[in-house]
């Protein structure tokens, strides 16, 4: 099943795909390592530049890896980055997490992070998901909640602004509260959840990559607001991330 109405908010240009190459497995997939072993087949899905994807890859070498993003353009600097760290079991390739280029029950653990708040129809990627993953197998998801943020000073208006383009985008910025539901319904057994915070060391950072796509949604007043705010000495911006795992009954 393909979407009726979906768009990547964050968008690919350089500054989108920079903010998401400088994710590690270490810190933003440390929930699922404790499942990997050496020899695991793994799927990354929604790979996006790979920094996770070849962490992942160096943790069950000699397993081989699939990291699968629609946007091709981010694979340079993935399959760069695995040549110079002797990646040899990491692939990267074009697809859709609507249509999987995988035989059914052939790969041992599917991880997915930040993908899921971006889809219209989250339900049909775990319906792939659980069509891929071996019996016994387990997936690990971790997305954002936006009705967790901790913001200080409030910046309830120009959040809200996103959230509402993420929504118009196709996305659900609250799908992390519902992922436990969502692989209940998939037919997923073992479901556990966790939540917790990221705090943006440098607030900046985060307040220019939000602005930068209410830029481009022409909604500049947001924007200046995100920025604006940033300068404060006092700015936190804790962002809310649900992880979840889950086994695919044998």
């Amino acid at each position: 099943m393909t979407p009726d109405v979906e768009r990547y908010t964050p968008g690919h240009d350089s500054f989108a795909v920079d903010f998401m190459a400088a994710r590690r497995a270490a810190t933003h997939a440390d929930f699922f390592l404790p499942h990997l072993a050496p020899g695991t087949s793994l799927l990354d899905l929604g790979c996006g530049p790979g920094t996770i994807t070849n962490d992942l890859a160096a943790a069950v070498a000699p397993g081989h890896v699939l990291g699968l993003d629609q946007h091709v353009a981010q694979f340079t600097g993935a399959r760069a980055s695995a040549r110079r760290r002797g990646l040899r079991n990491v692939r990267f390739q074009e697809g859709s997490c609507y249509d999987i280029p995988l035989a059914d029950s052939s790969v041992d653990r599917v991880f997915s992070h930040a993908l899921m708040e971006h889809l219209a129809h989250p339900a049909s990627a775990l319906a792939e998901i659980h069509r891929v993953l071996r019996p016994g197998g387990t997936v690990g998801l971790c997305s954002p909640d936006w009705g967790g943020f901790l913001l200080s000073p409030p910046l309830d208006d120009a959040v809200a602004a996103y959230t509402r383009l993420q929504r118009a985008n196709g996305g659900d910025p609250h799908v992390g509260r519902k992922l436990g539901l969502y692989l209940r319904d998939a037919g997923f057994t073992d479901v556990w959840l966790d939540v917790h915070y990221e705090r943006h060391a440098d607030p900046s950072h985060i307040a220019g990559y939000l602005a930068r796509q209410l830029d481009l949604a022409e909604q500049p007043a947001h924007a200046d607001r995100l920025r604006a705010w940033a300068a404060d000495p006092g700015a936190m911006f804790a962002q809310a991330w649900v992880s979840a795992t889950a086994t695919r009954p044998r």
